[in-house]
């Protein structure tokens, strides 16, 4: 299940880390990645104090994730000097809220920590589908827009003189990648998600220069990262989305070692 789960989540990481990385918004998605814990602090207080059992942290994730895309969204296409500024505030607001909800909430919140730091081990068959379906999602937007994307992540102005709508396929692209970042929390947990996202496509883009071989490297290196870091894990008695998160840094540290020419 492990497994799976790493494989299922990596074909997402990989595609949307693919334009994360040629669009240079590595920032943006660690922002998203850290605010999701005021969502998932929040639904979490909310389900242990009132009893609404939809209110999972999972859901409070993506409820965050995608309030903190859009705002980044909206600063960066009509307030590109702030960008930086909203960045920050969105990343320390987010994790300030998740620490006052945390000590707020009742009981010991075990289910919060696997969410934070991630446990793989901890994936339910319900999970399994959920991914699949992001997946599906994912591949389907990018089979459909791959182009508008690529325009939006080299050149936006190029891109409007195109007559392309760049407002609307940021937004989506932005969308996505909440969408894959929440999918990835429940590999490697919040902290380390960004880890599974720029990564395997940061390595890809040092030995291939088109975006979709790019894209089935970072799919195949997530892969790879997934299987060696849990076995690593599991041998080692080693937190499990922390050693594939390690795996993978160390692999990028190796990429620097050994480039094929383009």
């Amino acid at each position: 299940m492990a497994i799976l789960a790493g494989a299922s989540a990596s074909i997402t990481a990989g595609i949307m880390g693919s334009y994360v990385v040629a669009k240079r918004i590595v920032f943006i998605s660690g922002s998203i990645s850290h605010s999701v814990l005021g969502g998932m602090g929040l639904f979490l207080w909310l389900k242990r104090t009132y009893g609404i059992s939809w209110m999972s942290p999972l859901n409070g994730a993506l409820l965050f994730a995608l309030i903190s895309a859009f705002l980044i969204g909206w600063v960066h296409l009509k307030h590109k000097e702030r960008e930086d500024t909203i960045i920050a505030a969105l990343w320390s607001t987010g994790m300030s809220l998740g620490i006052i909800f945390i000590a707020l909430t009742p009981g010991y919140n075990v289910e919060l920590m696997h969410f934070l730091f991630g446990n793989i081990l901890w994936i339910s068959k319900s999970d399994i589908f959920l991914i699949l379906g992001l997946d599906l999602i994912v591949l389907i937007c990018a089979f459909f827009f791959h182009n508008r994307f690529l325009a939006i992540c080299f050149d936006e102005e190029q891109a409007r003189l195109q007559n392309v709508k760049v407002t609307w396929y940021y937004f989506l692209l932005l969308a996505l990648i909440a969408v894959s970042v929440v999918l990835l929390i429940q590999v490697v947990g919040a902290i380390l998600v960004i880890a599974m996202l720029a990564i395997p496509a940061a390595i890809a883009g040092r030995f291939q220069n088109r975006m979709p071989h790019i894209m089935g490297l970072a799919i195949l290196l997530g892969i790879i990262f997934t299987v060696i870091g849990t076995s690593g894990s599991w041998y080692l008695n080693w937190p499990p989305g922390a050693t594939i998160a390690l795996t993978a840094a160390i692999f990028y540290s190796l990429s620097f070692y050994k480039k094929i020419p383009k």
